[in-house]
């Protein structure tokens, strides 16, 4: 836990130092949990959810709704009533179908909502193609070039029941260089006072998303948390002062950078299979249930043996998980201590979208979670069981078969 706080700290106080009006909003996709959305409060963030289940898991820890922020490309009637209802802080509108049903929502409830304008800058980020989210062809937001973002803009604001605070953009995921948050701050500038001169609108809010890479291997070179936060700092007072424009408060959605590599996931050794010439193969108790990334998306990863930490590094394994695929792989080529069932393994850097994007195929159970500060350790979600994976299972009975069985005793 005191790599979580330090990380959300690295952002919060950045801004407080430099005296910038700023909200960094927990992306709680990364991972959210009860617990952890208590400590993304306790730490003054605000929060960042994509549905009804991160909605109803932010309230039920207490978290002010009044500092919720709501994204997804295709929220429902039933996301946004609830959203509405609850009195959170700002939706962040997506796309047309999404104005019309906002529109239906706040007239029925003849209530008022602050909204951001997500769009997309036409910047590609230097990162994997799933995880690129600013560039012109994304499900994600309206797109500037084309004149949609305009449209969707003044819909908006012929809206009484809806207030527009600025726009929102993101471009990407695990980025280790500032340049694509600047070229995308230049560009959504320009907007900003284009749409001042046309609509006598002043954005009070630019968000700039996340994204900020963390470190998984030795080939990943993340800069200093706070570096991100300068460089947007440093870009949005050039863009104010040479536009003249007044300076908007920031707002930025960090989750990986939060929680990522605080995260440690250990697993139990078991078989070990050597094909002479080629590899050996060592299987863990998880896989792709509870880490899908390495399959999605070849993510990579570094692991010790935590129980022979101080014996040499010497053999090359494939870490094979133990779902029924070929693709359930969490590493290659990893070196390690020679490696005997119930050794245990610890892979680092697995904090975000691990237990997030976790499953249940093979019916294997989710891990528990816990979490360890100042010497001390607590369970915050505990080892879903046999039961719970059931819990959703109804029986069955072929009415058609039983009718036949019966009519023929």
């Amino acid at each position: 836990m005191e790599r979580i706080r330090h990380n959300a700290r690295a952002f919060v106080q950045t801004f407080k130092n430099h005296n910038i009006p700023a909200q960094v909003a927990y992306a709680s996709k990364a991972f959210s949990s009860i617990a952890m959305l208590e400590v993304a409060n306790q730490e003054g963030l605000s929060l960042d959810v994509v549905s009804e289940g991160e909605l109803h898991t932010a309230l039920k820890a207490g978290f002010p709704a009044e500092k919720i922020h709501m994204h997804g490309n295709n929220k429902s009637f039933t996301e946004l009533e609830m959203a509405v209802d609850n009195n959170i802080g700002c939706i962040v509108v997506d796309n047309f179908y999404e104005i019309a049903l906002l529109t239906d929502v706040l007239e029925d409830k003849q209530k008022s909502v602050d909204v951001l304008l997500r769009v997309t800058p036409g910047i590609e980020a230097h990162t994997h193609d799933y995880i690129l989210t600013g560039q012109e062809d994304s499900k994600f937001g309206f797109d500037l070039s084309s004149g949609q973002a305009e449209k969707a803009f003044e819909l908006l604001q012929a809206n009484d029941h809806v207030k527009i605070k600025g726009l929102h953009c993101h471009i990407g995921s695990q980025i280790f260089e500032t340049s694509g948050f600047t070229l995308a701050t230049q560009k959504l500038f320009e907007t900003m006072k284009e749409w001042r001169e046309r609509f006598s609108f002043n954005a009070e809010v630019l968000n700039l998303g996340g994204g900020f890479g963390i470190q998984y291997t030795d080939d990943d070179d993340p800069l200093d948390l706070d570096q991100y936060a300068l460089a947007l700092i440093d870009e949005v007072k050039l863009q104010s002062a040479k536009l003249n424009y007044p300076m908007p408060e920031i707002w930025i959605e960090p989750g990986r950078a939060i929680v990522g590599d605080a995260g440690v996931t250990l697993y139990t050794m078991g078989s070990i299979k050597e094909i002479p010439g080629v590899r050996t193969y060592a299987s863990v108790d998880g896989g792709m249930t509870d880490n899908i990334r390495p399959a999605l998306y070849q993510a990579k990863y570094n692991a010790v043996l935590a129980n022979k930490m101080h014996e040499p590094a010497e053999k090359e394994y494939a870490i094979a998980g133990k779902c029924c695929e070929s693709g359930d792989m969490l590493l290659w080529d990893v070196k390690l201590p020679a490696v005997e069932p119930h050794d245990l393994m610890a892979v680092f850097s697995t904090g975000a979208y691990g237990y997030s994007m976790a499953n249940n195929y093979n019916r294997f159970g989710k891990a528990a979670v816990v979490f360890v500060e100042n010497g001390k350790h607590q369970l915050v979600v505990r080892r879903e069981n046999f039961e719970e994976i059931t819990r959703l299972d109804l029986s069955y009975t072929n009415q058609e078969e039983l009718n036949y069985e019966t009519s023929n005793d």
